[in-house]
Protein backbone atom coordinates (compact mmCIF):
# COMPACT_ATOMS: atom_id res chain seq x y z
CA UNK A 1 0.00 0.00 0.00
CA UNK A 2 1.19 3.58 -0.57
CA UNK A 3 2.40 6.05 2.05
CA UNK A 4 -0.02 6.42 4.95
CA UNK A 5 0.47 8.66 7.98
CA UNK A 6 -1.14 8.48 11.39
CA UNK A 7 -2.97 11.81 11.50
CA UNK A 8 -5.46 13.29 13.95
CA UNK A 9 -5.01 16.98 13.02
CA UNK A 10 -4.68 17.69 9.30
CA UNK A 11 -3.64 21.28 9.94
CA UNK A 12 -0.78 20.13 12.18
CA UNK A 13 0.47 17.83 9.41
CA UNK A 14 0.14 20.50 6.72
CA UNK A 15 2.03 23.02 8.85
CA UNK A 16 5.17 20.88 8.75
CA UNK A 17 4.82 19.13 5.39
CA UNK A 18 5.52 19.95 1.71
CA UNK A 19 5.25 17.84 -1.45
CA UNK A 20 7.40 17.61 -4.56
CA UNK A 21 8.35 15.39 -7.46
CA UNK A 22 11.69 13.63 -7.90
CA UNK A 23 14.30 13.36 -10.61
CA UNK A 24 17.48 11.46 -11.42
CA UNK A 25 20.75 13.17 -10.58
CA UNK A 26 23.02 13.72 -13.58
CA UNK A 27 26.70 14.67 -13.67
CA UNK A 28 26.97 15.43 -9.97
CA UNK A 29 30.11 13.89 -8.44
CA UNK A 30 28.59 14.19 -4.95
CA UNK A 31 25.96 11.55 -5.83
CA UNK A 32 25.96 7.98 -7.07
CA UNK A 33 25.02 7.56 -10.75
CA UNK A 34 21.25 7.18 -11.07
CA UNK A 35 20.50 8.54 -7.61
CA UNK A 36 16.95 9.85 -7.14
CA UNK A 37 16.44 13.14 -5.28
CA UNK A 38 13.58 15.61 -4.73
CA UNK A 39 13.10 18.04 -7.58
CA UNK A 40 13.23 20.90 -5.08
CA UNK A 41 10.00 22.48 -6.26
CA UNK A 42 8.31 22.09 -2.89
CA UNK A 43 4.64 22.96 -2.66
CA UNK A 44 2.35 23.19 0.39
CA UNK A 45 0.33 20.07 1.06
CA UNK A 46 -3.32 20.68 0.19
CA UNK A 47 -6.10 19.59 2.51
CA UNK A 48 -7.33 17.02 0.00
CA UNK A 49 -3.83 15.56 -0.37
CA UNK A 50 -3.45 15.41 3.41
CA UNK A 51 -6.75 13.55 3.71
CA UNK A 52 -5.63 11.06 1.06
CA UNK A 53 -2.44 10.36 3.02
CA UNK A 54 -4.18 9.92 6.38
CA UNK A 55 -4.23 6.30 7.48
CA UNK A 56 -7.27 4.24 8.37
CA UNK A 57 -7.67 2.37 11.67
CA UNK A 58 -6.96 -0.90 9.85
CA UNK A 59 -3.69 0.27 8.26
CA UNK A 60 -1.02 -2.26 9.35
CA UNK A 61 1.38 -0.65 11.83
CA UNK A 62 4.33 -2.11 9.90
CA UNK A 63 3.48 0.15 6.91
CA UNK A 64 2.50 3.25 8.91
CA UNK A 65 4.39 6.54 9.32
CA UNK A 66 4.03 8.36 12.65
CA UNK A 67 5.43 11.77 13.58
CA UNK A 68 6.14 11.52 17.30
CA UNK A 69 7.79 12.94 20.38
CA UNK A 70 10.04 10.17 21.74
CA UNK A 71 11.39 10.04 25.24
CA UNK A 72 14.27 12.44 25.70
CA UNK A 73 17.53 11.00 27.05
CA UNK A 74 18.74 12.52 30.33
CA UNK A 75 22.37 11.56 30.45
CA UNK A 76 21.59 7.89 29.95
CA UNK A 77 22.72 5.49 27.26
CA UNK A 78 20.80 5.84 24.00
CA UNK A 79 20.93 2.07 23.59
CA UNK A 80 18.76 1.72 26.70
CA UNK A 81 16.29 4.42 25.68
CA UNK A 82 14.19 1.93 23.70
CA UNK A 83 12.89 0.54 27.01
CA UNK A 84 11.07 3.87 27.46
CA UNK A 85 9.70 3.83 23.92
CA UNK A 86 7.53 0.73 23.78
CA UNK A 87 9.84 -1.97 22.40
CA UNK A 88 12.55 -3.17 24.75
CA UNK A 89 13.87 -5.46 22.01
CA UNK A 90 14.45 -2.60 19.58
CA UNK A 91 17.87 -2.56 17.95
CA UNK A 92 19.88 0.62 18.42
CA UNK A 93 21.56 1.56 15.13
CA UNK A 94 23.60 4.54 16.32
CA UNK A 95 23.71 8.18 15.32
CA UNK A 96 24.21 10.11 12.11
CA UNK A 97 25.32 13.74 11.94
CA UNK A 98 24.21 15.85 8.98
CA UNK A 99 25.79 19.12 7.92
CA UNK A 100 23.53 22.12 7.20
CA UNK A 101 21.82 22.60 3.84
CA UNK A 102 22.05 19.06 2.47
CA UNK A 103 19.35 18.08 -0.03
CA UNK A 104 19.73 14.47 1.14
CA UNK A 105 21.96 13.18 3.91
CA UNK A 106 22.81 9.49 3.47
CA UNK A 107 26.10 8.58 1.84
CA UNK A 108 27.75 5.38 0.70
CA UNK A 109 30.32 4.65 3.40
CA UNK A 110 32.62 3.06 0.81
CA UNK A 111 33.19 6.15 -1.32
CA UNK A 112 31.38 9.02 0.43
CA UNK A 113 28.97 9.71 -2.41
CA UNK A 114 25.37 10.34 -1.43
CA UNK A 115 22.89 7.68 -2.46
CA UNK A 116 19.76 9.85 -2.65
CA UNK A 117 16.33 8.54 -1.76
CA UNK A 118 16.56 4.84 -0.99
CA UNK A 119 15.17 1.75 0.72
CA UNK A 120 16.80 0.23 3.78
CA UNK A 121 17.54 -3.48 3.72
CA UNK A 122 18.24 -4.52 7.32
CA UNK A 123 15.64 -7.32 7.26
CA UNK A 124 16.43 -8.70 3.76
CA UNK A 125 12.74 -9.12 2.87
CA UNK A 126 11.40 -10.44 -0.42
CA UNK A 127 8.37 -9.06 -2.26
CA UNK A 128 5.76 -10.97 -0.29
CA UNK A 129 7.33 -10.17 3.08
CA UNK A 130 8.05 -6.51 2.41
CA UNK A 131 5.11 -5.24 4.48
CA UNK A 132 6.26 -7.12 7.59
CA UNK A 133 9.60 -5.45 8.29
CA UNK A 134 10.62 -3.52 11.35
CA UNK A 135 10.04 0.20 11.39
CA UNK A 136 12.74 2.77 12.06
CA UNK A 137 12.36 5.11 15.00
CA UNK A 138 14.41 8.30 14.78
CA UNK A 139 15.01 11.04 17.34
CA UNK A 140 16.43 14.44 16.34
CA UNK A 141 19.11 15.24 18.91
CA UNK A 142 19.69 18.70 17.41
CA UNK A 143 20.94 21.31 17.49
CA UNK A 144 19.24 21.98 14.14
CA UNK A 145 15.95 21.12 12.46
CA UNK A 146 15.88 18.54 9.71
CA UNK A 147 13.37 16.74 7.48
CA UNK A 148 12.37 13.18 6.72
CA UNK A 149 11.63 12.76 3.01
CA UNK A 150 9.24 9.94 2.09
CA UNK A 151 8.14 8.63 -1.29
CA UNK A 152 4.41 8.16 -1.72
CA UNK A 153 4.75 4.99 -3.84
CA UNK A 154 5.56 1.81 -1.94
CA UNK A 155 8.25 -0.74 -2.76
CA UNK A 156 5.85 -3.49 -3.82
CA UNK A 157 4.10 -1.26 -6.37
CA UNK A 158 7.42 -0.18 -7.86
CA UNK A 159 8.69 -3.76 -7.96
CA UNK A 160 5.59 -4.88 -9.87
CA UNK A 161 6.02 -2.04 -12.36
CA UNK A 162 9.72 -2.68 -12.98
CA UNK A 163 9.55 -6.51 -12.96
CA UNK A 164 6.02 -7.34 -14.22
CA UNK A 165 6.71 -11.00 -15.02
CA UNK A 166 8.62 -12.16 -11.94
CA UNK A 167 8.10 -9.59 -9.18
CA UNK A 168 7.03 -12.25 -6.67
CA UNK A 169 10.56 -13.69 -6.75
CA UNK A 170 12.25 -10.31 -6.30
CA UNK A 171 13.71 -8.43 -3.33
CA UNK A 172 12.48 -4.83 -3.82
CA UNK A 173 15.33 -2.39 -3.47
CA UNK A 174 16.58 1.10 -4.29
CA UNK A 175 17.58 0.19 -7.84
CA UNK A 176 13.92 -0.54 -8.66
CA UNK A 177 13.01 3.05 -7.83
CA UNK A 178 15.96 4.33 -9.82
CA UNK A 179 14.85 2.34 -12.86
CA UNK A 180 11.24 3.45 -12.40
CA UNK A 181 12.14 7.15 -12.27
CA UNK A 182 14.69 6.86 -15.10
CA UNK A 183 11.92 5.39 -17.29
CA UNK A 184 9.91 8.57 -16.85
CA UNK A 185 7.36 7.38 -14.32
CA UNK A 186 6.40 10.08 -11.81
CA UNK A 187 7.07 9.60 -8.13
CA UNK A 188 6.00 12.11 -5.51
CA UNK A 189 7.65 12.68 -2.15
CA UNK A 190 6.83 14.45 1.10
CA UNK A 191 9.18 16.55 3.21
CA UNK A 192 8.16 16.54 6.89
CA UNK A 193 9.88 18.86 9.37
CA UNK A 194 11.41 17.22 12.45
CA UNK A 195 12.53 19.73 15.09
CA UNK A 196 15.02 18.93 17.89
CA UNK A 197 13.39 16.58 20.41
CA UNK A 198 10.95 15.28 17.79
CA UNK A 199 11.07 12.11 15.76
CA UNK A 200 9.34 9.70 13.45
CA UNK A 201 8.55 6.01 13.14
CA UNK A 202 8.59 4.91 9.50
CA UNK A 203 8.76 1.70 7.42
CA UNK A 204 12.05 2.60 5.76
CA UNK A 205 12.35 -0.92 4.31
CA UNK A 206 9.07 -0.27 2.45
CA UNK A 207 9.07 3.42 1.52
CA UNK A 208 11.61 5.49 -0.38
CA UNK A 209 13.19 7.92 2.08
CA UNK A 210 16.15 9.96 3.26
CA UNK A 211 16.95 12.78 5.64
CA UNK A 212 17.46 16.38 4.60
CA UNK A 213 18.78 19.61 6.09
CA UNK A 214 17.95 21.70 3.03
CA UNK A 215 17.80 25.45 3.82
CA UNK A 216 18.84 24.84 7.44
CA UNK A 217 21.81 26.71 8.94
CA UNK A 218 22.67 24.26 11.75
CA UNK A 219 23.82 20.64 11.74
CA UNK A 220 21.69 18.00 13.37
CA UNK A 221 22.27 14.52 14.75
CA UNK A 222 19.74 11.72 14.61
CA UNK A 223 19.60 8.58 16.74
CA UNK A 224 18.00 5.49 15.18
CA UNK A 225 16.38 2.24 16.33
CA UNK A 226 14.69 -0.64 14.51
CA UNK A 227 11.76 -2.35 16.14
CA UNK A 228 8.08 -3.27 16.18
CA UNK A 229 5.93 -0.51 17.65
CA UNK A 230 2.17 -0.63 17.98
CA UNK A 231 0.34 2.33 16.55
CA UNK A 232 0.11 5.17 19.07
CA UNK A 233 2.88 3.89 21.35
CA UNK A 234 4.50 7.34 21.37
CA UNK A 235 2.73 10.74 21.54
CA UNK A 236 1.78 11.97 18.08
CA UNK A 237 2.66 15.45 16.85
CA UNK A 238 0.08 15.47 14.07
Amino acid sequence: MPLHLAVTELDALRARCDISGVHTVKDDPAYEPGAVVPSGQWQPLTESAARALASQPWTPPSTLVEIVRPARPHGGDLEDLAQQMGDNRAQYLGQALAKPDMLTTTDNYQDGRRIGLHLDNWDKLNYGQKTTGRRRLALNLGPGTRYIILGTLDAQAVCRAVHPTDYTRRYPYTDDYRAHVASGHPVRCLRIRIDPGEGYIAPTEYLLHDGSTEDQDKPSAMAFWLGHWHRGTLPSLV
